[in-house]
């Protein structure tokens, strides 16, 4: 097998900026760069695979009254919760079925950042509306993205945006937007500002699933944030944030170790992407700069997928179709369970990176989930290879652009078994990491 460091090079950005990528995909792709541009600007209503899911409507559930009974108050919670994981379903679906996975990658990528969870929201309405709204400007530009995040319903009910008013504000959504999604922790905000931002932040209540505007609940009145004075509401808020010159190192930051590397970029790096940003806060400018970056050619592939990142990728190499609502709802239980399941970040910092994902028991779970996803794969790039060339034709299938000594010789062991070598090959180091 001689891949050569040209094709290592477009595998690593493929599976980095999508869902895995497979040996003719890879092939297909002359020109990265190319290949983002066209990705970053096409219109994701066009794609083919969100045609054959469209975003499921929900009825609006009625909450229980004080003098409801148990049983009433069990079915509402039933009925939330098949919403919710109806939901849920249908974006596993979804990332498995676009062709353009750069788009849904991105949607995965700023919900881990703008991180709400249905966990406290538990509103499949609400989750499903800001999910839409991640995909649609998370291409454009950070000022309309953070705008629309800010007045977003599922996260004013994550932080308690829609209980904060002018004689009670509340504090939770300034502090978190300008510590995790905007600005990062220390950078010159105070607890002044956090307390300020808090006042321009109120007047927003949630009114049939959408955020909706209440003057008589907002404070008019003059505060000063970050040096800015006047009658500031969320969209002086937001100015006031993104002006400051940390914002787009913090935002370039976060951006590259959500795409490209657990470890920060250099100063260099940052200076780099930053540019490309520009004043009009350019997201796909940056995504692009990002995956162009010499430093990212040179990186090793030493970033380890996430759980929702690695079985997307397996179910589209192997073609393991998701028609069945038991099938897909077992493989978010599998999400679930290795503890990266969409629509719920365990916390408003999002997910994890890293060696986390690779535990010994993790390992053991994603292996029995492997054994019972290739039991309805296409494995015929695999099983109609000779012998001999197995080893090979998996790697090809993946994306690998080389096996490790270790790695052939444990999957040399099982040529013979095509089902057997594509559970293993899908769990190895070079599959979990890019």
């Amino acid at each position: 097998m001689g891949n050569s460091p040209e094709w290592a090079h477009t595998a690593r950005v493929l599976r980095r900026c999508g869902f895995g990528a497979t040996g003719p995909e890879i092939d297909a792709v002359p020109d990265t760069a190319a290949y983002l541009r066209a990705a970053l600007a096409a219109a994701p209503e066009s794609d083919p695979g969100v045609l054959a899911t469209p975003m499921p409507h929900f009825d609006a559930l009625t909450a229980p009254g004080r003098g409801a009974t148990a049983a009433v108050r069990k079915q509402h919670q039933a009925q939330v919760v098949a919403q919710l994981d109806t939901l849920t379903a249908w974006w596993l679906r979804r990332m498995a079925a676009v062709r353009n996975p750069v788009r849904e990658k991105l949607t995965l990528v700023w919900h881990n950042h703008f991180s709400t969870s249905a966990t406290k929201v538990r509103d499949a309405t609400e989750m499903a509306v800001q999910n839409q709204t991640l995909r649609t400007h998370g291409t454009g530009d950070f000022t309309t993205l953070s705008y629309a995040l800010l007045t977003d319903p599922a996260m004013l009910r994550w932080l308690d945006g829609a209980a904060s008013t002018a004689k009670a504000p509340n504090e939770n959504l300034s502090r978190e937007f300008m510590e995790l999604f905007a600005l990062g922790h220390g950078n010159g905000y105070t607890e002044t500002d956090v307390r300020e931002g808090a006042r321009a932040l109120t007047g927003w209540t949630i009114a049939g699933g959408a955020a909706t505007f209440e003057p008589k609940r907002h404070d008019a009145g003059t505060k000063t944030l970050l040096g800015v004075t006047g009658p500031l509401d969320a969209t002086g808020f937001r100015d006031a944030v993104l002006a400051r010159p940390e914002s787009a190192r913090f935002v370039a930051t976060s951006l590259w170790q959500l795409l490209a590397s657990d470890d920060p970029p250099s100063a260099a790096a940052v200076d780099r992407l930053t540019a490309a940003y520009g004043p009009g806060r350019d997201l796909s400018a940056m995504v692009l700069a990002i995956f162009t970056d010499p430093e990212f050619a040179t990186a090793r592939d030493t970033v380890v997928h996430g759980p929702v990142e690695w079985l997307v990728a397996a179910v589209r190499a192997l073609r393991v179709p998701l028609t069945d609502d038991t099938e897909v709802h077992a493989l978010t239980a599998l999400l679930r369970k290795l503890g990266q399941l969409p629509f719920y970040p365990p916390s408003v910092g999002g997910w994890p990176r890293g060696q986390g994902w690779m535990s010994s028991a993790a390992a053991q779970i994603r292996l029995t989930a492997a054994t019972d996803l290739v039991r309805k794969a296409d494995l015929s790039p695999i099983s109609a290879a000779a012998r001999t060339e197995r080893l090979d034709a998996a790697a090809h299938l993946l994306g690998i652009a080389t096996w490790s000594d270790r790695s052939a010789r444990v999957l040399s062991t099982v040529l013979d078994q095509p089902d057997r070598l594509a559970a293993l090959a899908i769990n190895t180091p070079e599959y979990l990491t890019s």
